[in-house]
């Protein structure tokens, strides 16, 4: 006999939403493979999307209750003519309708994979989860910092939401035990004198009558002691406190020359978009700016960056002279970190590279916490050469190749994954 457990408990307009979480909790492994698998099947553009993932039955078997005699048991039924007892039974050959083997068969039934809705919140919560800017330093507070609201106390004013139960309870307990106990003395004193009255022989109806109002009056007000009063309410008192806060400005550089065709331009906006969405869901405090270049390079708003369609000849060091120049202007780098992205074809002017080598050593990296350069082709131009004798000096400076489009989803994790003792 099968036995299922099944909770039927109210829970408010989201009547699942504790077994959704802790569906999450348990398959969480699971859904963040799918998550990465799903990626590859979509755009960047459409990440934020909701999407439907997949997850392998076999995977999400629950446990369930039978009814057994326990124990080990070895008996052959009545009607067996070909085993014994103590024969053991061979598993059955493939090609039976259980896939072990090539040939169909019109027998057997297969599971379907368990296919599961993840909401916008929860996709993109998988999709970064593990990833943060590296070399994040608290350098000063903000300018407007972030406010958090910090238990300070008990007040005797307040919303009803935020009284404390408990220690109104035990405020009203002292208050009654501070009024009553005199009374209770009192009345405990009156109670024995009552009965040596009654004891006595001599008539003494006067004093008991007397007593009795006493005693009568006395146990009023020992009754009209109220449970709680509005003295005895305790509220949580709550202060707003400025909580330290990381500055952060990310540049995003982007070569728009004539060398960039359409594709080579489509993945290197596509690795600019995937970091956008990076930095403002996981940094609520974060500035970037947009850097666009051929043989000028120009700040950009967000929409032009992404869509414009202006091309040129190719000069890098435009852009790095402008990024260097807007941290002058505006982010000192003792109370900002600075994070640079750089996406190429590597194509550039040959005497140019070596200037861009030397406006990164001697301007950006010793000011930045990290620069990542992408370049969108397999081959190693002069840039990707000139960069690449900064790699062994300097820690924070990354370079990567992105070919296709499914490689940007890789190299994006690998430049921004959780790192330690950095």
């Amino acid at each position: 006999m099968l036995h299922q457990i099944i909770d039927r408990r109210l829970a408010g307009k989201n009547k699942g939403i504790a077994n959704r979480e802790r569906f999450l909790r348990r398959y969480r492994d699971d859904i963040r493979r799918s998550v990465t698998e799903a990626v590859r099947d979509r755009g960047i553009t459409e990440i934020e999307k909701s999407k439907s993932i997949t997850i392998p039955r076999k995977d999400i078997s629950e446990p369930v209750f039978r009814h057994g005699s326990g124990g080990m048991r070895e008996m052959v039924h009545p009607g067996n003519e070909e085993y014994l007892q103590g024969d053991r039974i061979a598993r059955p050959d493939g090609g039976s309708g259980r896939g072990g083997g090539s040939d169909a068969s019109d027998q057997g039934e297969g599971q379907d994979d368990f296919v599961f809705e993840l909401s916008r919140e929860e996709f993109m919560q998988y999709f970064f989860e593990d990833l943060e800017l590296p070399r994040l330093i608290k350098t000063n507070l903000m300018t407007a910092p972030t406010w958090k609201n910090m238990r300070a106390g008990y007040s005797t004013d307040g919303s009803p939401n935020n009284i404390d139960i408990v220690r109104s309870l035990r405020s009203s307990l002292g208050r009654r035990i501070a009024l009553g106990s005199p009374l209770v003395a009192r009345l405990r004193e009156l109670e024995l004198l009552m009965e040596a009255l009654k004891d006595d022989t001599e008539d003494r109806g006067e004093e008991i009558r007397r007593l009795e109002e006493d005693i009568h009056h006395l146990k009023g007000r020992i009754w009209r002691i109220p449970f709680i009063d509005p003295f005895d309410l305790r509220y949580v008192n709550r202060v707003r406190q400025p909580q330290p806060s990381s500055q952060a400005v990310m540049f995003c550089v982007m070569d728009v020359s004539g060398s960039m065709d359409e594709q080579r331009k489509d993945l290197a906006k596509r690795f600019f978009i995937l970091l956008y969405l990076f930095l403002t869901r996981n940094y609520e405090h974060i500035e970037v700016v947009f850097i666009r270049h051929h043989t000028r390079a120009d700040e950009v708003d967000e929409n032009t960056f992404f869509h414009s369609q202006e091309s040129g000849g190719t000069v890098v060091s435009s852009a790095l002279e402008l990024m260097s120049k807007i941290i002058d202007d505006r982010y000192p780098p003792g109370d900002w970190n600075i994070y640079g992205a750089q996406a190429s074809d590597g194509d550039n002017w040959n005497d140019d590279s070596p200037k861009c080598r030397k406006i990164l050593e001697q301007k950006i990296l010793p000011r930045s916490r990290y620069f990542a350069y992408i370049q969108v082709v397999a081959e190693e131009q002069n840039l990707w050469r000139e960069y690449a004798q900064i790699v062994p000096a300097y820690r924070q400076f990354v370079q990567k190749k992105v070919q296709h489009a499914s490689d940007i989803y890789p190299v994006f994790r690998e430049l921004f994954e959780k790192q330690v003792n950095l």
